[in-house]
């Protein structure tokens, strides 16, 4: 199925909305008000874009559609987009969150150009990753997606911002450069760097340990998986709120997507070599990250240690193996996505009102705020994995995949969801019940139309795929089908030809 402007038109976009952003006079009052409209519009359209290439999207065809191709470089690298049954949904969800962002930032002050300058231009590097075809242009949109980022938390963050920043970057472009030595060789051995010809090519199972780590290197830091998580906490808790939402909830699972796109089908016998590593580094990620986010006293980092030890659900998932396991991955990473963000998006509410993260800053705010009490209960209960949100489908099919490939990593996983209701109830409790105490609560204010429109839409969603999960299984099954059966075929032909 062609597309021959659809998802080239996606990129774009938001980057129209940057140029005319950029061309507004001065800092003044209107410039602000037009900056953040023009950014709000320049989102939804992309959003509206995404939902007409779903509309055109076949979820019953594995491979690839609306394929753009295009020669660069003299065919050395290729401007090659396409999306499937994997990259559609985080399409989705980026194009989603990004209006709600924008609208969570519209209190910003400070440099409100170039503030929605770089969500728009963060936005166009985040849809390409996920609609990239080419290695090296995945490559480009992969670590230019630091750069925004970077500035965000940088310029727009909290108190240690700048430290925080740098040790994102330094993290996250250290781990990368590995991988780029990685996509060298695989041009001189494959002579091209077109995925859709790489996922076919049968790298020797020796090469493919190599070839593993250093994309092993630059996946687990983005997740990222225990122990090179500790840039997480410091960015979330120094970030804006849209910072750490966007954060959470889309450039963490670019490191998921990368082990599905690449790690499984393209490296399969490494894959299946590192299993027991990687097996061990995401029980220890699920169950040290979930104690230790029980210790917290800031809110964000609490979030953020949850994230860590959500991201250890998924490791763990994909590398079992089997359907349910990475189809359990996909789902978590997608309500994962949702619910964090709607969690900074709480925290962010309090803290426009208080400008405290302490949790002891807080207490009783059910009644000053009883709409607010209940959407963060919502979203509490949903990183919990109570049934009926979509928490616990992606939870439960992770673990039922880790049951079937080793039962002692079910049984370790399962601690950690007893240990985020632990965390998760104990941080709802502190901040919701009890009485008010603090003298700055007594009068604080409910939810805003504008909060309201941030968060509603969100906590639909979670309800509804906790019900409702099949709209998202049925649209990466098909793609999942295929990277499983490649995985088990080139495993099982290296088990019997002895290597």
């Amino acid at each position: 199925m062609s597309g021959s402007w659809i998802l080239s038109s996606l990129l774009i976009l938001p980057l129209i909305g940057a140029a005319f952003i950029l061309m507004l006079p001065g800092d003044t009052e209107a410039a602000k008000r037009n900056a953040r409209w023009i950014a709000l519009f320049a989102t939804l359209l992309t959003f509206v874009l995404s939902l007409v290439a779903w509309g055109r999207f076949d979820p019953s065809q594995s491979g690839f559609q609306m394929i753009e191709e295009h020669d660069w470089f003299s065919h050395a690298i290729l401007y090659k987009l396409g999306v499937d049954g994997v990259s559609m949904p985080f399409v989705l969800l980026t194009t989603l969150l990004m209006p709600i962002s924008i609208v969570a930032s519209w209190g910003i002050e400070n440099r409100v150009k170039a503030y929605m300058v770089a969500f728009l231009a963060l936005e166009t590097l985040m849809i390409g990753v996920f609609e990239a075809l080419d290695l090296v242009l995945f490559y480009l949109f992969f670590e230019g997606g630091l750069i925004p980022m970077f500035l965000i938390i940088g310029i727009w963050g909290h108190g240690n911002r700048v430290y925080a920043a740098f040790k994102f970057f330094l993290y996250t472009f250290t781990g990368s450069v590995l991988m780029l030595l990685a996509i060298m060789y695989m041009y001189w051995t494959a002579g091209t760097t077109d995925i859709t010809v790489l996922l076919k090519t049968a790298f020797d199972p020796k090469v493919q340990i190599w070839l593993w780590l250093a994309f092993f290197a630059s996946f687990a830091v983005k997740m990222p998986m225990w122990p090179v998580h500790t840039w997480l906490p410091d960015a979330h808790v120094e970030a804006p709120t849209a910072g750490s939402v966007i954060l959470a909830a889309i450039l963490l699972k670019m490191g998921g997507y990368g082990f599905i796109r690449f790690s499984l089908p393209m490296f399969p016998d490494a894959s299946l070599y590192f299993t027991p590593l990687v097996y061990a580094m995401s029980v220890i990620a699920i169950v040290y990250t979930s104690l230790v986010a029980l210790a917290q006293e800031n809110m964000k980092k609490l979030i953020a240690y949850s994230s860590v030890a959500h991201m250890g659900f998924v490791t763990m998932g994909i590398f079992s193996g089997n359907a349910q396991g990475v189809q359990g991955a996909v789902y978590l990473m997608i309500s994962h996505g949702l619910v964090a963000g709607a969690l900074f998006l709480c925290v962010g509410v309090l803290y426009d009102r208080t400008h405290s993260l302490a949790i002891a800053s807080y207490g009783g705010i059910v009644q000053r705020m009883p709409l607010y009490a209940v959407a963060f209960m919502v979203f509490t209960m949903a990183n919990v994995g109570l049934p009926g949100t979509s928490g616990f489908v992606g939870e439960f099919l992770t673990l039922v995949g880790a049951f079937q490939s080793n039962t002692w990593v079910a049984f370790f996983a399962t601690t950690g969801v007893i240990l985020s209701a632990a965390y998760a109830l104990y941080l709802y409790r502190r901040v919701v019940f009890g009485v008010i105490e603090k003298s700055n609560l007594k009068a604080i204010a409910d939810l805003s139309p504008r909060e309201i429109a941030t968060l509603l839409p969100l906590g639909l969603l979670v309800l509804y795929y906790g019900v409702h999960p099949q709209p998202i299984i049925d649209a990466s099954s098909a793609s999942l089908d295929v990277i499983l059966r490649t995985f088990e075929q080139a495993v099982t032909a290296t088990k019997t030809a002895g290597l």
